[in-house]
């Protein structure tokens, strides 16, 4: 067990390695007078942190599901897909529901919790709510505005 999740994280750990160097791009900067650019000094530049954040999301959540094989290395579960590259992700367990409370896992659920309606992000009714369901209510809330 602990020899699979040693493999997963090696071959994961390199994916985002190559995330990274993949999304770089050359920075180039003239120098010269008077704007001429007699002398040309390029780099290699990092991409942004989100766009790198969001490009692992998308390679996490098309992962492969792999298992130890008969020689002690990571194969694929399902033969029909083809073996993941580098860039690919992959795992040996499948995550876990933190739609339903999980006292293993220490996942509270989602149930009760509260949403909202008009985002499409984590925060959205619809996703937060599991296909549940939700419940709508308006608050007014009545403050002092403290004006001078």
């Amino acid at each position: 067990r602990e020899h699979s999740r040693t493999l997963m994280n090696l071959h994961n750990n390199e994916a985002g390695r190559q995330a990274v160097y993949n999304l770089a791009g050359v920075s180039c900067k003239c120098h010269g007078v008077s704007g001429s650019c007699s002398l040309k000094t390029c780099w290699l530049q990092l991409a942004d942190f989100r766009r790198v954040g969001e490009f692992l999301k998308e390679k996490y959540d098309s992962a492969a599901a792999m298992r130890i094989g008969r020689k002690g290395k990571l194969e694929l579960i399902d033969k029909r897909f083809n073996n993941p590259t580098p860039e690919d992700m992959v795992y040996i367990d499948p995550s876990p529901d933190y739609c339903l409370r999980n006292e293993t896992t220490g996942s509270l659920g989602t149930q009760g919790r509260l949403c909202n309606k008009t985002s499409e992000g984590m925060d959205g009714c619809e996703l937060m709510c599991c296909g549940r369901g939700y419940d709508q209510f308006k608050t007014y809330k009545h403050e002092r505005c403290h004006c001078k």
